[in-house]
This record gives C-alpha cells, structure tokens and sequence, in this order.
C-alpha cells in the first residue's frame, strides 16, 4: 500500500465533510427532514474496548467501533438483512461449498490504497493462524473453511486455508461442508479486512490513531484509553456521499447516574437505562426512552474444569442452583427493561430455533424451590449434609451486582448455601474466567448472526469461549450435525433439552434493547435483534 501523510488525510476529511450533498441542502435525500447543523453522535460505553483490532476485538462496545473503522463483505440493513459492503454479490458453486465474492472497485483504504481480495486473505489466514493468539480463532473454525483446523492446529501453514485471491476483485472461499448461513457470517468483525504492510510496519501499535489504515465509513481520530474513542467521516469511503453524521464519540463511563446526568446534559445522545428505573423514566420521556429485544443472554457459567469446585460436577447441584433463582424477580423487579426470563441457553425469538417443553419452565416458583432443596439434599448438601460454599465472579457494573447480590441472597435463604460475590474489571474478568480461575461466574453473550449455532457453539467441547469446559459428546455431535443439516431445529431443540438436564450454564434473561435515546437522532435499529448498528446509517434531524 501507498501512505500519505496524517495532515493530508485531515485536510481530506475536511474536503469530504464540507461537500457532503445531504448537508448543503440541509434536508435528508430520502426523507426529506430537516438536518441538523451539528451532525456528531456521542454515547456511552461501560468498559474500555478490548481492542480496535479487527481479528482481536471480542466485546460488544469494540465491535461497534470497529465496525465504523472497517468494512467486511457485507453489512447488514435496519431489518439485519444482508447489504453489499466491500462485495457486491457472490456465485455459488452446484456443491453449495465455494463461494465467490465480487468486491467493488471503488473500495479504498483511508490511505487511498484500493481494497483487493488479497486483503481478505490476508485477514482470515492471520484469523487462523496460532500465532495471532486471537480470541474468536474459534469463529474461523464454525465458518468450516477448508483446512482450518490443521492450521489453527499449527499442522499446515496458513496458507493451506481455503481461500485465495483469484485477483483484485474476486475472492474464493472454499468450505470443508456446505452452510447455508455462511454469507451472514461474513459481517462479522473478525472477517474484516485489514492493511497487512500497516500491522507488519507498527506490530500492536498500529491501530493507534497515528498509524491505522481503514476502510470504513469512518477512521480514527482520537483514542483515550479508558476515556474516549473518537472517529471521524472517511471520505475515501466509496459511500461517502450517502454518510451523514460527521464525529462520533464513544466515552467510557462506568457510573450510571454519570451517564444519565450526561444524557439530560445534552453531552450524550445515547445511554444505556439502568435498572430499576425505565418504566418511570418511558413515563417522562416517551419520546428518548426505547427498548426493543436484543439477540443476547445473560447466565452463569459453572466450571467444570478440574480446577473448578468438586460439588459441581454432580448435576443435582447444578439444578438446584438454578431451580432457586427467581427469574421474574430479576426481570421485573430489578431490571424492569423489557428482559425476558431466560429457561433455555437460546433466546425463543432466534429465527427458526424452537425451545423444548421443560419443567422449569412450567413449575411455580414454590415449586421449583422445593424441588431444589431435595435435589441438594440427595447431592449430600444443606441441612445434615456438607455445607456448599462457593465464589460468584462478575465484572464490575452496578448491574451486575445487584443481580449477583439478589442471586447470591436467593441461595443463601432457599438452599443455605455460602456463596461470596466478587467483581473484577473487565479485562481481568475475561482472564481470570478464560483460565478457568472461577467457582461460579457471570457469562452475556450476544449472536454473531441469527442462528441458534451461534449460542450452542458456545458449550462445544472445542470452544474457545467454553469458559467452563463442559463437555458432552453427543451435544458436541449434535452441533456437528446441524452445520449440513437441512433442518437443524430438532437437533437445537434436543441439545436445550440436554442443556435443561445437566446445567452446564443456568440462564437467567434475555436481553431487550433499553436506551435513553435522543429524539433527535434517527434510523436506530430497533428491528435488528442482533443490534449490528452502523454510525453511517444514522442522523440527526434539526430541532
């Protein structure tokens, strides 16, 4: 790739902002609303993001940025529908195992260099490669590319990887089995390209604002760690004339009253409601307060490493654990956003996914309570048996403790246990549960596309996100099965089924979208369970 200097690139956003047609007429080209001058989004964050590296990045707030940055094949519409991004189209091939993407000539890094297929490669081999050390390496193996487990394996080089660049424009993909899901796979940030001689050139300096390359709608401009991320348009963007906003912030706040004091402030258009309080706040502000269902679940996770605690490799405990934990006191006592108790690992509304019929879900809550003290009692634990104690781990949010603090209460009246609730920060919390230094911990995890695989995959015995290394061969046979399926659902319902029965994880609720949302910002995404949000799809209209 060619470079140019920061000032040029500067003066060149400068350029691309000031000839933006949408804003010299002041009204939107579709719908004809009157813009605002000030076309700049700023929002909150809990956390510093993990990373601004496409291939590293694995939380919610560093996807969202990196999704500005950088570009993959597709992007997905307001409904989540698949839309062109870096290619146009793709071709398949009669064994539904090769695909062929056809990538738009006007695509170019924020340094002017031309987007070719070879960046993609480039991309997906660092993926997989062992080297890289990436969290989601994992992601590569579920898109079943050819050769991918050898060479995540460190058994043949990543150049065995199954895809390659045909030329500049036409990139082949070519999988071990055929899955119908693939291309909705591609929008995924870690399948985002990225400038090879740029990483080669700073190693992991190089998404420092002073040295990334990108090719989204937007680049960046400024980073702050543990305080802001900023980006600006990229006029390079081959769908520059169609952005509208201009800057957009990302702050870290981890206090919530900070967060809402901002909102009502006028310092952010977006923040998240805390618990407790979206019902009062919906009745004040009908028009900024919103909530919608998000393709997420929150749940715990046990270990059951040979690290993690003796009693919870007896299944009875585990059910007893879960049995005891109110939902509805969660869902609407304490969070009161819309959430939906979770009885399956799956939230019900993944398309095509159908829960199986358990009994939890049908019990009262008397009832599974009662149900749990004889099932510890039979485990040898409670009242004339062992005493169970533990330790519950979570990231530090005021969320998230007071739905540990109301667990943790719910155990120790119900089934007299002794469990100590503990919170890290966010990057500790990821160590500490990925190395299985955990009795009991907090998981959330939101799809990276509309399957159910996408949570299933998540208790795979080769999982790298399997934090708490269940593991069960027929469950592992039955994901296995459902990637060439032609029907998976009933091989999904069974695993929930499998799921309800040993409790590897206890989930608790699903997740709902609930913002205080300026009223002058539009095009929010409130159709799109999986919450794939796109800054250049987004404006603000004038007062």
């Amino acid at each position: 790739m060619t470079s140019i200097s920061r000032t040029a690139l500067l003066f060149l956003i400068w350029i691309g902002l000031a000839a933006g047609p949408a804003l010299a007429k002041g009204t939107h080209p579709v719908t004809g609303e009157p813009l605002a001058d000030d076309q700049s989004f700023t929002y909150r964050i809990l956390d510093e993001p993990s990373s601004l590296d496409p291939q590293m990045t694995e939380d919610v707030a560093g996807a969202e940025i990196v999704r500005d940055l950088f570009e993959g094949l597709f992007n997905q519409d307001e409904n989540g529908e698949l839309v062109p991004g870096v290619a146009t189209g793709f071709d398949l091939s009669p064994d539904k195992k090769t695909y062929t993407f056809h990538l738009r000539d006007t695509a170019r890094w924020s340094n002017g260099a031309p987007v070719t297929a070879r960046d993609f490669v480039y991309a997906w081999r660092r993926l997989a490669d062992p080297a890289t050390k990436s969290p989601y390496q994992w992601f590569m193996e579920l898109m079943s590319l050819e050769n991918n487990g050898a060479v995540s394996a460190g058994f043949k080089p990543p150049e065995d990887l199954g895809v390659s660049a045909i030329d500049d424009r036409t990139l082949e993909v070519r999988l071990e089995k055929p899955l119908p899901y693939f291309p909705q796979m591609t929008v995924h940030t870690v399948t985002f390209p990225v400038p090879g001689d740029i990483i080669a050139q700073f190693g992991s300096d190089w998404t420092r604002p002073e040295h990334i390359v990108s090719n989204g709608a937007y680049v960046l401009s400024a980073h702050e760690p543990g305080k802001r991320v900023v980006r600006v348009r990229n006029p390079l963007y081959w769908d520059n004339a169609h952005t509208i906003l201009d800057r957009v912030e990302a702050h870290v706040i981890s206090d919530e009253k900070t967060s809402i004091t901002g909102f009502f402030t006028g310092d952010l258009d977006r923040t998240d409601v805390p618990m407790g309080i979206f019902q009062k706040l919906q009745k004040r502000y009908p028009d900024e307060t919103v909530s919608f269902p998000r393709l997420c679940n929150y749940y715990v996770t046990f270990n059951l490493s040979d690290k993690g605690p003796e009693a919870f490799k007896d299944k009875r405990v585990r059910q007893a654990l879960s049995l005891a934990i109110d939902r509805e006191v969660i869902t609407d006592q304490i969070l009161g956003g819309g959430q939906t108790e979770a009885y399956t690992f799956t939230p019900p509304f993944v398309a095509g996914f159908k829960p199986p019929d358990t009994d939890i879900f049908w019990m009262t809550q008397d009832e599974r309570d009662s149900k749990a003290r004889a099932l510890l009692a039979e485990a040898g634990y409670g009242p004339g048996g062992h005493r169970l104690s533990f330790t519950y781990l979570y990231n530090t949010s005021a969320a998230h403790k007071r739905i540990s603090e109301a667990i943790a209460q719910m155990w120790r009246e119900k089934l007299g246990v002794d469990v100590n609730i503990a919170d890290v920060e966010w990057r500790t919390f990821l160590e500490t549960r990925g190395h299985q230094d955990f009795d009991l911990a907090r998981g959330g995890w939101c799809g990276d596309y509309n399957e159910a695989s996408t949570f299933l995959d998540l208790l795979d015995s080769r999982s790298g996100y399997n934090d708490g290394k269940y593991a069960n061969p027929r469950v592992d046979a039955l994901l296995s099965e459902a990637k060439t399926a032609d029907n998976p659902a009933p091989l999904y319902t069974e695993i929930e089924q499998i799921l309800a029965d040993e409790v590897p994880v206890i989930p608790i609720y699903h997740y709902s979208g609930s913002y205080l949302l300026s009223s002058d910002l539009k095009n929010w995404p409130v159709k799109n369970v999986e919450q794939n949000w796109y800054s250049k799809n987004l404006y603000k209209i004038a007062r």
